[in-house]
């Protein structure tokens, strides 16, 4: 008689799910802020390594590729007063700027404002679209170089042509983005606004204008942007002092670290403008994306 005792039975009890380990959040988060800062800045250095290896390289002269360090040199020259002369033709770098940005907000605010207002009406009034669109859109396709001259023969050669260029470039984009939000309001919103008593103003004020902000949000944005794009055509006369100007000027004596130096304030300040108005778009529509 064999006393072998039997095989053990296997445990056929499930194990518990073990979860994967998850990052905390502040880690993920504070991956992310690293990540958000160091592309940004590898990609900045990289570009200039590229830029210097081209510089010295001999391909093309110093006139045309400057490298960095007299690039930066002519942004010291502009910027303080050296050997008794004062920034560029008299002005600093920073008054030239400010002085585009200026004509930039006069002129750009003005578009924007009349954009806001031809968009609600184009997007509520069925004749004002069929009237207004032709003009907007024909309005839109044509390049600042285009109606300058016409703007310094009936306005002369100061401010007004400037600012009236600005305004004419960034009037298309707010009006097209708002005219497209407010037709692409639902109608069940309007239809119950007006079956609780709202009267037509009620519908604009409480219903259109906050459905199609988000839009028009993204419009004057386009619009800040189309109007920097002008303002080297804007500036093209009598532009100094003006950022524009000093850039044109500088091109016609083939002074490229100081056109150089005038291209990248222009393209920094946008950025940083741009990142106020998406700040602001953030702040008015928090919705956004969200919903």
């Amino acid at each position: 008689m064999s006393t072998t005792p039997p095989p053990a039975q296997a445990d056929l009890t499930p194990l518990p799910d073990v979860p994967p380990k998850r990052r905390p959040p502040r880690a993920t988060a504070r991956v992310h802020r690293v990540r958000h800062v160091a592309l940004p800045l590898g990609s900045l250095l990289l570009f200039l390594l590229l830029w210097q290896l081209l510089a010295v390289s001999g391909t093309w002269s110093e006139t045309l590729v400057p490298p960095p360090a007299k690039v930066w040199s002519a942004f010291i020259e502009v910027s303080t007063t050296h050997d008794g002369v004062r920034g560029y033709n008299g002005t600093t770098l920073i008054e030239h700027l400010g002085i585009s940005l200026r004509r930039i907000a006069l002129g750009a605010g003005i578009g924007i404002a009349l954009g806001v207002v031809f968009g609600l009406l184009m997007g509520t009034v069925g004749w004002v679209r069929s009237l207004f669109e032709p003009w907007i859109t024909f309005l839109r396709t044509l390049p600042p170089l285009a109606y300058f001259s016409l703007l310094i023969i009936w306005l002369g050669i100061n401010e007004e042509p400037k600012v009236t260029l600005l305004a004419v470039a960034a009037f298309p984009p707010v009006a097209v983005s708002t005219t497209t939000a407010v037709t692409a309001v639902s109608q069940s919103l309007i239809e119950a606004a007006r079956a609780l008593g709202g009267s037509r103003w009620d519908v604009v004020k409480d219903v259109v204008v906050p459905s199609a902000l988000p839009q028009t949000l993204t419009g004057i944005r386009l619009a800040v942007g189309v109007a920097y794009s002008s303002l080297v055509a804007a500036e093209l006369v009598n532009g100094l002092p003006g950022i524009g100007g000093m850039v044109k000027d500088a091109a016609n004596y083939n002074n490229t670290p100081v056109v150089l130096v005038g291209i990248i304030a222009i393209g920094i300040s946008g950025l940083v403008i741009d990142g106020l108005l998406l700040r602001l778009e953030r702040a008015v529509v928090p919705w956004r994306g969200h919903v």
